[in-house]
């Protein structure tokens, strides 16, 4: 059953001059401008859209159950959007039980691109998931081989690559990367695993 509300939270986080603040229900004119604006959308990790009003607010309070939902805003001005969430692919989880995996999505419109605002928001959510969460390790799910910037806004933040899954014929990318970066407890266990 999907949610009616966004499930909200309190968590404010600042780097500098960008600031992931809580998704609220006054967002969702920004929220549907970024999902269907075809510069942003080129380089979306998937096939989907143009969305409307009702079905981003389904996708995104259904998402807001499990995950912290954030405006990202650059000197105060909205420029995008981004969520902390609870694993929710059998890939990962299959591969992981008993730990806590989170995955890390994250938009942002392409007149704010290469000013390190996303990896400013990533950094900020690997601190919040690690340091406040808990979490054993955060994701980053299906970047598509076709979006370089967005992996290197992952691996800037020290992510590493965890596996590289090949796409349809039909699909917009050959191929998309899971990237990765484990809890400092967890590396030394791993790496000897």
């Amino acid at each position: 059953m999907t949610s009616r509300r966004l499930r909200t939270h309190q968590v404010t986080l600042r780097l500098g001059p960008v600031t992931l603040r809580p998704l609220t229900e006054d967002d969702w004119d920004f929220v549907v401008g970024w999902w269907n604006d075809p510069e942003i959308a080129s380089d979306a990790d998937s096939n989907e859209g143009p969305y409307s009003l009702r079905q981003v607010q389904k996708i995104m309070r259904r998402i807001s159950s499990h995950a912290y939902c954030f405006v990202i805003e650059f000197n105060g001005r909205p420029v995008g959007e981004c969520w902390l969430q609870e694993m929710n692919l059998d890939r990962i989880l299959r591969r992981h039980p008993g730990l806590d995996c989170r995955r890390i999505d994250i938009e942002i419109e392409k007149a704010f691109w290469g000013r390190g605002i996303g990896t400013a928001a990533i950094r900020m959510l690997i601190e919040f998931g690690f340091e406040r969460e808990g979490a054993d390790a955060i994701f980053a799910m299906d970047v598509a081989d076709d979006n370089p910037r967005s992996r290197r806004a992952f691996e800037k933040a020290g992510f590493e690559l965890y596996d590289t899954v090949s796409q349809p014929a039909d699909a917009r990318a050959n191929a998309s990367y899971d990237l990765v970066i484990w809890a400092k407890r967890h590396v030394g266990r791993l790496a000897a695993e």
